[in-house]
């Protein structure tokens, strides 16, 4: 029997997930999860709802709708693999992580293809028997080279772009054509040490932990709404190096998780930030 899960989020009231489970329980649909969450600040309500059975979806969103209140937000999906694309430059970690994972079904997602601006991991991408694309950007304008990127990725239309380091900055333009569509995998503790060379502001800093963060990507750099973060201590022994090696396994540990909390629905973005039911 398919299963699929509900996405529901507005201003708080009484009485919204009587509301919610009493519509499904009319459509005779099997609850087999749920959870509920209440923005204090903002009186917003959010719930994840897995169900199973059958039900004729435009009547069962319109009774959810006439049930809750004005400026309701519902996203229903079938659980099932997403498409993505992957944008990567010539850092292989994220990338190959990525590959293997996918090969060995790990993912909740089938990768159409990889996008980067060097052919350095062209050989690695066709061993798994993905479409490598090299778009190079030297000798075009940032607009051009991102137009002919955007265009690559519509071919495909995913439901993700995934920047498995991916070292070049987005425009404003390019990110609003996949508005909360595109991850990326920032090698840093964000907000901390924004930008280009992370290790080596930590290794300045003498910092005592180091890790990354897996946010969506938005119009400011590196202050898109946070997916998931960790990190590993560090001393005055390791060197910028040493420390950017060690951070090279964070990153795509936090890359993977990111992608199976987006690719489960289980992450709502609300403001700047993420309310996610793990």
């Amino acid at each position: 029997m398919a299963s699929h899960v509900l996405l529901i989020n507005c201003p708080d009231q009484p009485g919204l997930v009587y509301k919610i489970t009493s519509v499904l329980y009319n459509y005779n649909l099997n609850v087999i999860s749920n959870g509920e969450f209440v923005e204090r600040e903002f009186s917003y309500f959010f719930m994840r709802t897995a169900f199973s059975g059958e039900f004729d979806r435009e009547q069962l969103l319109s009774d959810l709708h006439a049930a809750l209140p004005a400026g309701v937000d519902i996203k229903l999906t079938d659980q099932k693999k997403k498409d993505i694309v992957l944008l990567a430059t010539k850092e292989h970690h994220c990338l190959s992580d990525l590959l293997i994972r996918h090969e060995f079904n790990e993912l909740n997602a089938n990768i159409l293809a990889v996008i980067s601006n060097y052919d350095v991991l062209e050989e690695l991408t066709q061993k798994f028997n993905i479409p490598f694309h090299h778009i190079s950007h030297e000798g075009k304008s940032r607009e051009a080279h991102e137009e002919a990127v955007a265009a690559a990725i519509q071919r495909y239309n995913p439901d993700l772009v995934v920047l498995a380091k991916y070292m070049r900055i987005l425009s404003p333009v390019f990110v609003s054509q996949f508005s909360n569509r595109i991850i990326n995998i920032h090698h840093s503790f964000l907000p901390a040490f924004v930008g280009a060379s992370p290790y080596a502001q930590a290794y300045a800093r003498g910092v005592k932990i180091i890790g990354a963060t897996a946010h969506f990507v938005n119009d400011q750099l590196d202050q898109g709404p946070i997916i998931a973060q960790s990190v590993i201590p560090v001393d005055h022994t390791h060197s910028a190096r040493e420390m950017a090696q060690a951070g090279r396994d964070v990153e795509k540990i936090v890359l993977a998780k990111s992608l199976k909390l987006v690719l489960n629905e289980q992450v709502f973005v609300f403001r700047n930030k993420t309310i996610i039911f793990e």
